[in-house]
């Protein structure tokens, strides 16, 4: 029998490790089946946000230092909930799912930390907001992430499976969604597009690869590649996830920009590759989210590595730029009902986990 829960009008904030800017999406759901998406917008950091959150990346800086950057990163996000509101006039909304910007990833010495004032944040916008949503796994010995796969599954529910959804964000996850509502196994692939921005801005000056036209005209280094497929990351069995810069190692230094982009570019569908090992069964079909699939040199490397049917998720009626923030909607929600964020196959943890942390706007 269907739930008859009231929808919550919710939205999600995501900041995620590409550092371009803000998303914010609304949707109305019941935290399960039931998920209506709703109008977002992104917003774009300042330079000199961007700037200041690079500097923290890695816990780096003094704490005033660290605290002040807080402040301007949940202070932009509150006019990204306003914008989003007042543009779309979408009257009143029940709460916010406030993921901030991770700064450190340490699962292993059960450390994670994510930039964000809950607080401040319901201060700002006057809406109630859960924030902090790896602490508990990680405290509780899972890996933190990756997060969505719950939400892929919820949207999943009436497509064939078994199906693998791949985001390529900074860093690239996948869920492998099976027949059972329990059925799903969730990890980081290796990286996604970071090492690539960090290439091209380092050599270039440019932010990103533009439709993958850099890495398009160059040549990719094969022996680098089979080098960074020998990191022992890629044998280990998942839940398993990384900190961005898990693999700065393996920078192209020496070659050209170009050939540079195309390496990291065929780092990235390799990894993936060797991903889909790790599945129970093979997936009949990839959907792609994330700002990779906007890639199509990308794209092109995957279908190739992977030899399956591979489409952006906009192909089943999903909004891929939207999709994360969607997600931090979503659970949200799930977190004010006290149902599971994450489960053993999507973090490695011993048993499903509630998370998040509530701050309610004051009266």
């Amino acid at each position: 029998m269907a739930s008859m829960t009231k929808l919550t009008r919710v939205i999600g904030l995501m900041s995620g490790t590409s550092l371009d800017g803000i998303d914010a999406a609304f949707i109305e759901t019941d935290g399960e089946a039931r998920v209506t998406t709703g109008p977002w917008l992104t917003r774009p950091y300042e330079r000199s946000l961007r700037d200041a959150l690079r500097a923290v990346l890695g816990g780096k800086g003094a704490a005033a230092d660290i605290a002040a950057v807080e402040q301007r990163l949940t202070e932009a996000h509150a006019e990204a909930v306003k914008l989003l509101i007042a543009r779309h006039q979408l009257g009143a909304i029940d709460l916010l799912g406030f993921h901030g910007h991770t700064i450190l990833h340490e699962p292993q010495q059960r450390r994670t930390w994510q930039l964000g004032d809950g607080a401040l944040l319901a201060k700002l916008t006057g809406i109630d907001v859960v924030a902090d949503f790896r602490t508990a796994d990680v405290a509780a010995g899972g890996e933190g992430a990756p997060l969505v796969p719950l939400y892929h599954a919820a949207l999943a529910e009436s497509l064939e499976k078994p199906l693998a959804v791949l985001n390529i964000g900074g860093v690239a996850n996948v869920t492998w969604i099976g027949a059972s509502e329990s059925d799903i196994l969730a990890f980081d692939t290796g990286p996604g597009n970071a090492l690539i921005d960090d290439w091209l801005l380092a050599t270039t000056g440019q932010a990103y690869d533009a439709d993958g036209a850099l890495a398009a005209q160059g040549k990719v280094d094969d022996a680098l590649v089979q080098r960074f497929l020998a990191h022992p990351y890629f044998a280990r069995k998942p839940p398993k996830s990384l900190d961005r810069d898990e693999f700065a190692g393996f920078r192209p230094d020496g070659l050209s920009p170009a050939d540079g982009a195309a390496t990291l570019s065929a780092m990235t569908a390799a990894a993936v590759a060797r991903a889909a090992a790790h599945f129970p069964a093979p997936a009949r079909r990839w959907l792609v989210t994330g700002g990779g699939r906007h890639n199509p040199t990308l794209m092109t490397m995957l279908a190739r590595a992977l030899g399956a049917a591979l489409a952006p998720v906009e192909a089943v009626g999903w909004d891929g730029d939207a999709l994360e923030a969607q997600a931090f909607a979503y659970l949200a929600v799930r977190s004010r009902r006290n149902l599971p964020l994450t489960m053993p196959g999507t973090t490695g943890t011993m048993k499903p986990l509630t998370g998040g942390r509530f701050f309610a706007h004051p009266t």
